[in-house]
């Protein structure tokens, strides 16, 4: 008997680990905010999922999520610098942390960093507000190099810092400097050497990160910027194509690309526009205010857009013909992920975590419930604008120095 329940414990043990999915880098595997897994709590009890953990050492900023095996990774601001911090997700427990940069990045809406670490093999690559990039051991955090944007790399810092969560691509890690030695540069994801940089394009960075995409064949690394949104051959940064954008103030959403379409948006009343990309130039194919996405992301399920607009409120916008689906204001501003045929968002002034049904036929919530508890370190001029992530029956989320950890595993 105790040879057969050790054996079915094994068994159990092994399924688990091999079922088990990662999240390794920001908006998830393929940067589209898709959780891979196949169900999600819901609807949610009156009083919310239940609360498994609250981790309260991640110190400050808005640094989102990776999370691969058994380890969650972020970034805070704590004591005189930026670290880099693993915790294990079971748990809440932290494993390590170590200091990336040693000062912090300061700012009215909340100081600290605003990347999110990337996971590739037995390495983590993370980005500090300030611009030092490196690149650390998963195992302990072992700094194994590091590359300066703005000294090393010509890079000019931004108003709102380097928020940007870098690409690795190949033995390539692709990050953004801006400035005149080329607005994209390629490092060896080994050594940190520089082994190109885009000098087709030389504007100044922004605070999107980029997307990796193929069009007819070809790979392609394309970024948004103030003025421009363009692509590169990640083999040597050679500009493929771009085209002007109307970009003002700070271009924040990441790019979303499906089947040779790429939609990007911006806030301060830019609007959204979709491109057609092919052999010749990129095809205008709409541009309208359907969704101004100021930040907290756009995702796209089943030829529906979904995201929160500053005019109108949430919105659902048909991703081809760019037409208003629907529009709710039933909660205010916030952040976004996708699971399972249901929309998680978060409202950036309340803590209020929602669960909504991805659906072309209005807003159809499925439960509610607020943060609690929530920092008392934030700024007056910050809010909650870390993504949630949706992941192996887990739903993670943070206000500051706190991470949640809430049980969603669905059927």
């Amino acid at each position: 008997m105790k040879r057969f329940l050790s054996l079915s414990l094994l068994l159990a043990f092994g399924q688990t680990l091999l079922t088990a999915a990662d999240w390794p880098q920001w908006r998830g595997e393929n940067r589209d905010d898709h959780s891979p897994d196949k169900s999600i709590l819901n609807p949610w009890p009156a009083k919310g999922p239940k609360q498994l953990w609250v981790f309260k050492g991640a110190g400050l900023g808005y640094s989102g999520f990776s999370v691969v095996g058994d380890r969650l990774f972020t970034m805070g601001a704590i004591k005189d610098g930026e670290n880099v911090i693993c915790v294990d997700p079971a748990t809440g427990k932290q494993k390590w942390s170590v200091q990336l940069d040693s000062r912090i990045y300061p700012n009215n809406w909340g100081d600290g960093p605003r990347s999110t670490p990337t996971v590739d093999g037995d390495r983590v690559y993370a980005l500090s507000a300030n611009g030092i990039l490196g690149c650390l051991s998963v195992k302990d955090g072992a700094i194994l190099w590091k590359k300066d944007l703005i000294d090393e790399m010509g890079g000019k810092l931004q108003d709102w810092g380097y928020t940007e969560s870098v690409l690795v691509e190949g033995d390539k890690v692709i990050c953004t400097p801006g400035g005149s030695q080329g607005t994209l540069a390629a490092l060896d994801k080994k050594t940190g050497k520089v082994l190109w940089r885009s000098t087709g394009i030389k504007e100044p960075a922004q605070y999107s990160s980029t997307v990796p995409v193929t069009v007819n064949g070809q790979r392609q690394i394309v970024q948004l910027l103030t003025k421009k949104v363009f692509g590169v051959n990640p083999d040597n940064g050679e500009l493929l194509w771009e085209s002007n954008f109307s970009g003002r103030v700070a271009v924040i959403p990441t790019p979303i690309f499906k089947d040779g379409y790429l939609f990007v948006t911006a806030g301060y009343g830019v609007g959204c526009r979709m491109y057609k990309l092919g052999e010749k130039e990129p095809e205008i194919v709409y541009e309208n205010n359907v969704i101004v996405n100021h930040h907290g992301g756009v995702v796209l399920v089943d030829g529906k857009l979904y995201g929160h607009s500053d005019k109108g409120g949430w919105k659902c916008q048909d991703f081809m013909t760019g037409e208003e689906v629907w529009k709710s204001d039933a909660m205010g501003k916030g952040g976004i992920g996708y699971a399972a045929g249901h929309l998680v968002c978060v409202e950036e002034q309340t803590g209020n975590v929602a669960l909504i049904a991805a659906s072309d036929k209005g807003w159809k919530e499925e439960g509610r419930f607020k943060l609690d508890p929530q920092s008392t370190q934030r700024k007056p001029q910050g809010k909650i604008w870390v993504h949630p992530v949706i992941l192996n029956g887990r739903l993670y989320l943070r206000d500051q120095e706190l991470i949640y950890c809430y049980d969603v595993k669905g059927d």
